[in-house]
């Protein structure tokens, strides 16, 4: 509902301005809402009166929001195409939108006792060396609230270890950080790239502008990124991470938590309603320095916020892709825009979008072109398919290899981004395939536990003993998933822990970090994963990297399918030879003579991007060169989806380029047929002012009740 609605107000309130951006409770139809004031008017007329509804109760004396952040909330609900009030309440926490108080809960704390205080972790470091390490953080930091020890990666194991040799203890008393209780840890010391990227981020405090770090994989831009913040705090400033997934959040919050004596924030989805509201208040009431979050982190409330940086600024999980369809890089730089302050995108692989920003000097250049230490970049080579025996998806040159660097002491990653078993079950007799009942998509087979699972919509099915085609019983699993590759893995390296990395095998509480754990203590290990592991993940052990199924993008119908398999290649590959040891990099492939090869060898991800996909983008008339929005249609009927975007494309036919109607890529998902178009015009003012007045029309019109549908700016994933 993208319109807003008009209350009176109690009596005596009526013109006060600081109301706005309040919350209040008003009656809604049949029920009670709680709502966000957005502009106080003059007072109407006396028979406008008689038709306006009054507040039932304003819940807050002052405006929750800051003026930057309301001020980016209203731009990024006219940019998407969006409700307002829907808008204005991504940026607070559940607790707030359901009109819950504003005040904080009685947070609880672990931190050392005297005894804590005064034992060297190094007595701990051989039996139990996560021990030591937490330890030694709380000795440093003073105290960790239960909340950031959740997103931590100690797991309550070891924190109760701690406990019953009587080091730490529980408190409800949060302990001044002093010289005695909160040590910050030597800073690192930058190479010369790294101090020149810190020189300028400095000369950009207190101005807008956009910087962009990029650095190798490998090249230490998070020394960088910590360097900046220590920067921003001593100018008495707060500064904001954004970070692309909760799985990279505890390694990161540990590395910046060791760095700055200053307290620090998490926020992420994986936080209870009472957890997330105590964060908020937090950074909204200054005393957090630092925010650390994913992607709604953006919209958070700082009133001293000096800076802002998002890590891994090409990654896809910085886009919405339901509801509110906003991209977190592009509102935080918007952000920084709207509060006059920097703001730092990096990335090993940066988008398209920001490289071409870049070109047209948009953005600022700082470059991190070795990596960091005595690391040296890895060997890739290509393994060609068509010329190996293939043995549960590993070919007989990779076999070699991982052999040889296991015997060696080291770790072997495989990639494989395809969770499951296997990715269906087929009948070998009739041909027939387990297709999902709601969706246009082939059902994955697990076997822990053992059921046919869509992971589209999460039906799922017992695994049938015969056919239900031909009644045949010569059911066979169909491709590979990782955990078909870890079973066949454990076969053929049974002296050799084999360590599975996916959604499916760290849903546990705690899992995720447990397995880290597990990685970091061992020595010869193989890792096998999916983009989980491959992201971000410091793992200094790992000395080859083997890629099972490189071409499962090459061919996609997605006009950013190549610039998102170059991203991920390359962030793969990044995972090996990190520390002293070398690294060397496997890619099995049916195309070793496909472009994206040649040119990730011949230049890597930069060269690909720069010579190859943009000029392809620009010739095609494709963003970044030419902006572009879906609009999407979903029915339970598939001929009302269609006529919907018919009716659509007809309104703007003679304003606009349009491509489609067509079925999207997944035509039909939980039951419901989806079709999309595209528009794009030279002038993003104008497709802005044209998109703006569709939905004034489709919002009128009969012929488009019972159809779900979206405005998608800027759209990320066309499926």
């Amino acid at each position: 509902m993208r319109q807003t609605f008009t209350y009176c107000l109690p009596s005596g309130n009526e013109s006060k301005a600081q109301l706005v951006g309040c919350r209040v409770r008003v009656p809604f139809g049949s029920r009670t809402q709680t709502g966000l004031i957005t502009q106080i008017t003059t007072t109407p007329s006396q028979q406008a009166l008689d038709k306006i509804k009054p507040v039932s109760e304003v819940l807050d004396q002052s405006s929750l929001l800051d003026p930057a952040v309301h001020s980016l909330c209203l731009w990024a609900a006219q940019y998407y195409q969006h409700s307002l009030g829907e808008a204005l309440m991504l940026a607070l926490p559940t607790a707030l939108r359901k009109g819950q108080p504003a005040r904080r809960s009685m947070q609880k704390y672990w931190l050392c006792t005297h005894k804590g205080r005064t034992v060297s972790p190094s007595q701990l470091q051989k039996k139990s060396p996560k021990q030591a390490e937490l330890l030694a953080l709380l000795q440093e930091l003073g105290a960790l609230s239960t909340a950031e020890l959740k997103a931590s990666s100690f797991s309550p194991t070891i924190l109760k270890g701690l406990a019953s040799k009587q080091l730490v203890e529980l408190s409800e008393q949060f302990p001044e950080l002093t010289a005695t209780t909160a040590k910050t840890v030597p800073g690192h010391v930058l190479n010369e790239q790294q101090q020149q990227a810190v020189d300028t981020i400095h000369q950009s405090l207190g101005r807008f502008a956009a910087l962009v770090l990029e650095g190798v994989t490998g090249s230490g831009k998070t020394e960088v990124y910590i360097a900046a913040i220590q920067q921003a705090l001593d100018r008495g400033q707060q500064a904001l991470l954004l970070v692309p997934e909760i799985g990279l959040t505890p390694q990161t919050v540990e590395r910046v938590r060791r760095s700055v004596n200053q307290p620090v924030a998490i926020l992420h989805s994986g936080l209870s309603d009472k957890e997330r509201l105590d964060t908020w208040l937090d950074a909204q009431s200054g005393r957090a320095r630092v925010v650390i979050g994913t992607r709604s982190a953006v919209f958070t409330s700082m009133p001293e916020l000096g800076l802002i940086i998002v890590d891994e600024e090409h990654d896809g999980s910085f886009k919405q892709q339901d509801g509110f369809r906003y991209h977190a890089r592009d509102l935080a730089v918007k952000r920084a825009q709207l509060q006059d302050l920097p703001v730092i995108l990096g990335s090993a692989t940066p988008s398209l979008e920001t490289l071409n920003n870049l070109d047209k000097k948009r953005y600022q250049h700082l470059s991190l072109s070795v990596r960091a230490g005595n690391a040296v970049r890895p060997d890739i080579q290509l393994i060609d398919l068509r010329k190996e025996n293939v043995d549960g998806g590993i070919s007989e040159s990779l076999l070699l290899r991982m052999r040889q660097h296991l015997t060696s002491g080291h770790q072997v990653l495989l990639f494989l981004n395809r969770r499951g078993y296997a990715p269906t079950l087929m009948c070998e007799q009739c041909g027939w395939i387990a297709n999902c009942d709601h969706c246009d998509a082939h059902m994955t087979l697990h076997r822990q536990p053992a059921r046919l699972l869509c992971h589209h919509c999460n039906h799922q099915q017992p695994i049938p003993h015969i056919c239900p085609s031909c009644q045949s019983r010569q059911l066979q699993p169909l491709g590979l998933g990782t955990a078909r590759t870890e079973e066949r893995l454990s076969q053929l390296f049974m002296d050799t822990p084999v360590v599975r990395i996916d959604r499916d095998s760290t849903s546990q509480k705690n899992s995720f970090e447990t397995k880290l754990e597990q990685i970091h203590s061992s020595d010869a290990m193989i890792l096998i994963g999916t983009q989980m592991l491959a992201k971000g993940h410091h793992l200094p052990k790992v000395t080859l990297v083997a890629v099972l199924d490189a071409d499962a993008g090459l061919f996609a119908s997605d006009f950013r399918a190549a610039e998102k398999m170059a991203q991920m290649l390359t962030q793969v590959a990044g995972r090996a030879g990190r520390a002293e040891l070398p690294g060397q990099v496997l890619i099995q492939t049916w195309h070793p003579q496909h472009p994206l090869f040649e040119s990730l060898l011949l230049g890597g991800y930069g060269y690909y991007a720069r010579e190859h996909l943009l000029p392809q983008r620009q010739l095609a008339g494709l963003p970044p060169f030419q902006p572009m929005a879906m609009i999407r249609a979903d029915s339970r009927k598939e001929e009302h989806a269609q006529v919907f975007l018919a009716k659509v494309s007809q309104y703007l036919e003679n304003f606009l380029h349009i491509t489609g109607p067509l079925p999207a890529p997944l035509s039909r998902r939980a039951g419901m047929f989806r079709f999309w178009l595209t528009v794009q015009h030279p002038s993003r003012r104008q497709l802005q002012h044209y998109l703006n007045c569709l939905a004034e029309v489709i919002e009128q019109q009969r012929w488009a009740s019972g159809i779900s549908w979206g405005i998608d700016v800027d759209p990320h994933d066309l499926s």
